[in-house]
C-alpha cells in the first residue's frame, strides 16, 4: 500500500516552483552540507572527525524531500569530487572519496531520500516521528561509513574510532534537527 506524499515545509513555503528555484534549493542544500562540513574537531585518535555533516544532511533532506536531498547530497559529493574544500576540514578531490571517511559520504545520499521521503509522508509534522526519521538517517549513515572504515581500521577498530565517539554529538544533532521540524510547521501554521 502506497501512503501519500505530502509537501515539505520548503515546498509549502513556496508551492509553485520552477525548475530553477528547485536547482537553486538544491545547491542551496548542497552549500549548507558544505558549511556545516566546515564545522570540524578532529579526534587525535580517530580518521573521523566531528563535524555539523549529518545536522546538515538530515535537515536537508526533510526540507527537500527524498528526490532533492538526494540530489543536493550528490551534488555535494560532485562538488568534492572535483576539488572543492566542500569536505570536512576544507577537503576535496577524488581521494577523499576513496578514504577512511568516504562510506559515510556515501551514506549521505541514501540517507537523505530516505529521511527526505518519510518528512514527505508527514513524519516531519511529529517530534517523535521526526526524531525515528533522524534516528533511522543516522542508521543508515552508519550502516555505509563503519564498513568502509573497517577496511582502514580492521573490523576490531571500526566501532571505537568510527561510532562510540559521536553518539553524544549525533543525539544532539538528531534533537535539533527533530525539534526544528515541528516547529517549523508550527510556525507556518501561524503565519497563515
Amino acid at each position: 500500500m502506497q501512503s501519500t506524499l505530502h509537501p515539505t515545509l520548503i515546498q509549502n513555503l513556496w508551492p509553485r516552483t520552477s525548475r530553477r528555484v528547485q536547482m537553486a534549493q538544491v545547491v542551496m542544500g548542497s552549500l549548507l552540507v558544505a558549511l556545516a562540513a566546515q564545522v570540524t574537531i578532529p579526534l587525535p585518535f580517530s580518521p573521523v572527525p566531528i563535524t555539523g555533516q549529518t545536522f546538515a544532511v538530515l535537515l536537508v533532506a526533510a526540507l527537500l524531500g527524498g528526490r532533492g536531498g538526494a540530489a543536493a547530497l550528490l551534488l555535494y559529493l560532485t562538488e568534492g569530487a572535483l576539488g572543492l574544500p566542500v569536505f570536512a576540514g576544507g577537503l576535496g578531490g577524488p581521494a577523499v572519496l576513496l578514504g577512511p571517511t568516504a562510506g559515510y559520504l556515501y551514506g549521505f545520499v541514501v540517507a537523505a531520500f530516505v529521511v527526505g521521503r518519510l518528512c514527505e509522508r508527514g513524519w516531519d509534522r511529529r517530534l517523535l516521528t521526526a526524531a525515528a526519521a533522524m534516528l533511522l538517517g543516522n542508521a543508515i549513515i552508519y550502516g555505509f561509513g563503519l564498513p568502509w572504515l573497517a577496511a582502514f581500521v580492521g573490523a576490531e577498530n571500526a566501532l571505537s574510532l568510527g561510532l562510540l565517539p559521536f553518539i553524544p554529538g549525533d543525539i544532539l544533532k538528531l534533537a535539533l534537527a527533530a525539534l526544528s521540524l515541528p516547529l517549523g510547521w508550527k510556525l507556518l501554521a501561524k503565519t497563515r
